[in-house]
């Protein structure tokens, strides 16, 4: 995957915790699925790693879709990283 961009996008306290609503990244080609991609954030990007290690339980969805950690991911999609949203 490398020389690819991924878009990345964190929504409410992730947002806020990262300090970025979007980032363009381009990982390595072992990066295949959405957990391959947090784990990579974590170790580039300090701040998101703290954002995420403070959100465990979060929502994750792909061009505009829901998706799960063992969703993939490849170039030119848009990630969304978001904390559980709750109702009623």
């Amino acid at each position: 995957m490398n020389g690819t961009i991924i878009e990345v996008r964190f929504f409410a306290v992730l947002r806020e915790r990262v300090g970025e609503e979007v980032l363009r990244v381009s990982p390595p080609a072992a990066v295949t699925t959405v957990a391959a991609l947090c784990d990579w954030l974590t170790t580039e990007y300090p701040a998101v790693g703290i954002a995420l290690e403070a959100t465990p339980r979060r929502m994750v969805a792909i061009n505009e879709e829901l998706a799960t950690p063992d969703s993939p991911v490849a170039a030119g999609d848009t990630v969304a990283l978001f904390p559980p949203v709750t109702g009623g």
